[in-house]
């Protein structure tokens, strides 16, 4: 088995209210400003932890889900999906609670469209980033094909 990995770099300037900084992928694909102000209230343009973990849980699930449907000599010619993490913030700080993944698909060849939902969970048991944060996030699946 290969190991991979990759890495983002943040610098940072200020204090965690008034500070901001720049989350850099190591790759070269992003550069992205953040902000805690933008964490938890307007984003105004700048990222967050938990948007930039939504974007990997969509990334990984939509790759999850094709390979799942490839598995079952079954394909969609449009995969959409919307991930989106959902913290609390209380006393003890900000606990993260939930990963909702909301996917749509298009042009589904191979497989019924009433079968969809359930290899869309079964997917979901595939995704590294799922398996990553079950456990201490509920997961969440709202699949549909058109």
């Amino acid at each position: 088995m290969a190991t991979f990995s990759r890495s983002v770099t943040v610098d940072w300037a200020g204090s965690v209210m008034e500070g901001k900084g720049q989350a850099k992928a190591g790759t070269g694909a992003f550069t992205l400003p953040v902000t805690f102000p933008a964490r938890v209230g307007e984003p105004e343009g700048h990222t967050s932890p938990e948007e930039l973990m939504a974007a990997a849980h969509a990334a990984c699930y939509a790759m999850a889900l094709n390979a799942t449907l490839g598995r079952k000599n079954a394909s969609a010619a449009k995969t959409h999906v919307v991930a989106t993490v959902t913290a609390d913030k209380g006393e003890a700080g900000i606990k993260l609670t939930t990963s909702k993944l909301e996917v749509t698909v298009e042009g589904l060849e191979g497989m019924e469209a009433s079968a969809f939902p359930e290899v869309a969970r079964e997917a979901e048991g595939k995704c590294p980033i799922s398996n990553a944060l079950r456990g201490s996030m509920q997961i969440e699946v709202d699949a549909s094909a058109k």
